[in-house]
């Protein structure tokens, strides 16, 4: 059975820039809109089936929660939908906030 992958923000980071990947996070509306990485779509249980009609299966996917602990197993159900390569943000938007560049709804 294919597993998701891990992915360090710096890591992520540069496949974002290269658009190289479509990041996914899977946490709360109100913390998303408070405070998100640059480009990601907000994923929710209303949303899963419309992003998964809309996403090519070949295009990388990296899935942030809030400390990279949730993003395993939404990684995981995206992997078993036929999706290639999903990697989990390690350490989440938590993690990523320390040292990257994020939106903020402030």
């Amino acid at each position: 059975m294919a597993q998701f992958l891990h992915i360090q923000a710096d890591a992520a980071s540069k496949m974002l820039a290269g658009d190289q990947a479509t990041l996914v996070d899977i946490r709360d509306i109100q913390s998303f809109n408070a405070a998100h990485i640059q480009g990601a779509m907000h994923l929710s249980n209303e949303s899963l089936n419309g992003f998964m009609q809309e996403t090519a299966k070949d295009r990388p996917l990296i899935v942030c929660c809030y400390h990279g602990i949730s993003s395993q197993q939404a990684a995981q159900f995206l992997v078993q939908q036929g999706f290639n390569e999903v990697y989990s943000l390690d350490g989440g938007f938590e993690g990523w906030r320390q040292n990257w560049p994020f939106v903020s709804g402030d």
